[in-house]
């Protein structure tokens, strides 16, 4: 945990925090909204088209397991609560569904590149603490949005292979994607090696992409 962290002075660690609180707040909430939009009403119904981090919060995906993993030197995963949602009311099938699933990433996008448009537009220099505080809001959000496009069951990216994949992969999928988070996070710990270094060296494009 001290070589995780010791480089990470204590506004560092906040500005993270409040980074992916305001992130995981704007994905859940469009996917809450879009899904409401083509007609599904459960997750309307239980308060999830708020903006408040609050009610996105699950205490074990999004507080104890990544601190447990963090203190077991592994790399800490965050999840908010999933988003339900009545597959059989949304509009256009798989399709809409797949629309519900891709917003919730493309929104963290979406907030990074307006980052980047502050740091452009704003003329901030690179010395300056708000400078850090941008740019730490778009390294966030980028890997949220990265991560999250994954194509394994229950991640997001799941929802836009499940609309286009051939019938024997949709039963395999569906199959993973019954046993659960548990089963998404023995796959990456398993597979983190390969996983990893794909996912780091893609946000570090859109990241340095953003910057120029």
């Amino acid at each position: 945990m001290d070589s995780m962290f010791s480089s990470l002075s204590i506004s560092d660690i906040i500005t993270i925090i409040v980074s992916l609180l305001i992130a995981m707040a704007c994905h859940e909430f469009m996917h809450a909204y879009v899904a409401h939009k083509l007609g599904d009403r459960l997750a309307y119904e239980e308060g999830r088209v708020s903006l408040n981090p609050l009610r996105h919060i699950d205490i074990f995906t999004t507080i104890l397991l990544p601190f447990v993993m963090i203190i077991f030197g592994a790399p800490p995963i965050f999840a908010a609560k999933p988003v339900p949602f009545n597959a059989a009311e949304v509009k256009y099938g798989e399709y809409g569904i797949a629309i519900v699933g891709v917003v919730g990433p493309l929104t963290n996008l979406g907030l990074a590149i307006l980052a980047s448009l502050v740091l452009h537009i704003g003329g901030i220099a690179t010395g300056l603490p708000v400078y850090q505080a941008i740019t730490t809001f778009m390294a966030v959000n980028i890997g949220l949005f990265v991560f999250n496009m994954i194509p394994l069951p229950p991640l997001d990216g799941s929802r836009l292979l499940y609309a286009f994949a051939p019938d024997p992969l949709r039963r395999v999928m569906e199959q993973i994607e019954a046993f659960g988070f548990m089963a998404l996070l023995l796959v990456l710990l398993l597979l983190f090696q390969f996983i990893g270094p794909i996912v780091n060296n893609i946000s570090s494009e859109i990241f340095t992409l953003l910057l120029r």
